[in-house]
């Protein structure tokens, strides 16, 4: 054993290391990503790991291990789990052989996600059990005990760390690679009817699921994961406790530390609950505060089992205006909450605020190639009826001002089946779908195909960056690598059109402005489905050292360069453009659009 500094999602691998993990796939989404990175860094040779095209293959890739008898890691976001939901729904029913734990990593806030969706609800739902973790430390021993779980029920297990458990930091002991569980795939069996999920093995797998549940509502009781927290130091006649569970227990047990422990129970299963755990706790109290993230889960789950058991205790939270209805807790705000629940007054805060802290909205780096794809667009399609359906990536922030071209944005591929019944219901409106490389692959051929056959009219266009941008730079299948290490032959997205049937496909580089925006005019044009490819790399992988520098004298101050396209790089100060070298990635934009040829200097393009 030995001590390491570790992000919670870092522990989070480790532990399944430990645990003898044989094979780790997923797709990347803050906050989950850095598990997977770390499993591919601190892995030996007999652990598999990749980066699959979306969730719903690496679920369905991780059930066949488990199937097999190995131990697998499936991870995600709480967006990707709704991708995911098709194949774990049924391989609940169907149940697994090898440990099969799928980390769900819910964003509260929401911090970098399109919703605040609860995994808690899900695994009710599912009817998968679930466990909470409070901090990196326990996340890194609940990943270990799920694995046995798993196996122990033959069921796929949650894991739910919240942003705040998988992004903090602490100082975990953890096991020697040497101490590492070895676990050898029994190999895979052939039993149609244990695998082929006939509605008759259906019928029965789900009386056996639901009979497991019930008794598992029992086994998380006597779990040392759940426990009862008892008063210290108040009076007798205080006949109050707190229901947590996930990160804001931790903040409960700070606000104890200072405002006084009151009993307190902490779920840490909170899919099957541990109703007798429950019982023991509310028994002779007369009020429960319950503190969470983000649904009322806890709260409905304590007032279900007053009613069950006749007990008169009132439960208090989200549904009763105690708690916020969505968004993060925070140490401050459960203090208030707790501080609230207890009768205490808290000191008031000092009567001078601090000064606000400057607006930094999100934008674009500077030279960012969606940025001069976006623009060319724009200038291609001015004065024309039009709608720009965007994506989720980096090039959802084309969305800021001056550029405004993001006029939808729903999920991941969404844009495709939306530019096409826009364009169904207005005939005169020349509608495009904005899509990324590692977006194209995850979920946008499916759109592609339905648009091609049932004949709609739109421009599909593929921002290529060469990368996963957003979440980390992770490769995807038009990378040329693989999370193991092999370099493997790219596949051409001009290749799959074509193949699907998209006739006209054209690719250029959106940084030669002129040509691309001919480009967009002569594709767009066409009918039915085109396709426009702009492809250069992303300048966080390939920053130039060839700035662009303004000539003070030549420039007339007309701000074109910063009205039309927004770069952080460009600013104006005493009448004059300037150019911050810092930032600047000589992708010669701004130089392209500058009427007196002000601008020299970076890399040619055109």
């Amino acid at each position: 054993m030995h001590d390491e500094f570790l992000m919670g999602n870092e522990a989070i691998a480790l532990g399944a290391l430990a645990a003898g993990v044989n094979v780790v796939c997923g797709y990347p989404g803050t906050p989950s990503t850095e598990v997977l990175e770390t499993v591919a860094k601190r892995r030996d040779g007999s652990v598999y790991v990749e980066w699959s095209v979306n969730e719903k293959v690496a679920m369905e890739l991780a059930g066949g291990a488990s199937y097999a008898g190995a131990r697998a890691l499936v991870t995600m976001k709480q967006m990707g789990l709704n991708v995911a939901s098709d194949p774990l729904m049924c391989l609940e029913y169907i149940g697994v052989k090898g440990g099969l734990v799928v980390l769900v990593a819910d964003d509260p806030g929401p911090i970098s996600s399109q919703t605040e969706q609860d995994t808690r609800s899900f695994a009710a739902f599912s009817k998968v059990p679930l466990f909470d973790p409070s901090s990196a430390e326990e996340a890194y021993r609940m990943v270990q005990e799920a694995f046995d779980f798993s196996e122990k029920y033959r069921t796929p297990v949650f894991l739910r760390p919240t942003t705040r458990v998988s992004h903090g930091y602490a100082s975990i002991r953890i096991r020697d690679p040497e101490e590492y569980t070895v676990h050898k795939p029994e190999g895979f069996e052939k039993d149609s009817s244990r695998w082929v999920i006939f509605p008759r093995l259906s019928f029965a797998n789900h009386r056996r699921i639901e009979e497991r549940n019930a008794l598992l509502h029992d086994v998380f009781s006597d779990s040392p994961l759940n426990r009862i927290e008892q008063e210290t130091g108040l009076p007798k006649d205080i006949r109050k406790g707190i229901a947590a569970g996930g990160f804001s227990y931790t903040y409960v047990m700070e606000a104890r530390a200072s405002l006084g422990a009151l009993r307190t129970l902490k779920v840490s299963t909170p899919f099957p609950f541990p109703e007798k755990l429950a019982v023991t706790f509310l028994s002779g109290l007369d009020e429960v505060l319950c503190v969470e993230e983000l649904d009322p889960y806890i709260e409905k789950e304590l007032i279900y089992i007053c009613g069950k058991y006749g007990l008169k205790t009132r439960i208090l939270g989200k549904m009763t205006g105690h708690m916020p209805l969505s968004g993060e807790n925070s140490r401050d705000s459960v203090q208030a909450a707790v501080a609230a629940f207890m009768n205490i007054h808290l000191p008031a805060e000092p009567a001078e605020e601090p000064p606000p802290l400057p607006v930094r909205p999100p934008v674009l780096c500077a030279g960012c190639p969606h940025r001069a794809s976006f623009y060319a667009v724009k200038q291609a399609m001015k004065g024309q009826k039009t709608a720009f359906c965007g994506d989720i990536g980096c090039y959802t922030l084309g969305n800021a001002m001056p550029l405004d071209m993001v006029d939808t944005c729903l999920c991941m591929g969404a844009g495709l089946g939306i530019a096409q019944s826009l364009n169904r219901l207005e005939k005169d409106r020349s509608c495009f779908a904005f899509v990324g490389d590692s977006t194209f692959f995850a979920s946008a051929l499916p759109g592609v195909v339905n648009a091609v056959y049932n004949q709609a009219e739109f421009t599909l266009v593929v921002l290529d960056n060469s990368t996963t941008a957003m979440t980390g730079h992770q490769p995807h299948p038009g990378t040329g690598h693989t999370m193991m290490g092999e370099v493997v032959e790219k596949i051409s997205i001009e290749s799959i059109l074509r193949g699907i049937g998209v006739s006209a496909v054209e690719t250029v580089d959106p940084l030669d402005h002129a040509l691309a925006v001919e480009t967009v005019r002569k594709t767009a044009a066409l009918p039915g489905v085109k396709a426009i490819i702009f492809r250069s790399p992303c300048v966080a992988l390939f920053r130039s050292s060839a700035q662009v520098t303004i000539d003070p004298a030549a420039c007339i101050g007309c701000k074109k360069c910063i009205r039309e396209i927004g770069c952080p790089a460009l600013s104006f100060r005493d009448g004059k453009a300037v150019v911050d070298a810092g930032q600047c990635n000589g992708c010669t934009l701004c130089k392209q659009l500058c009427p007196v040829k002000a601008i020299t200097g970076g890399e040619s393009h055109a």
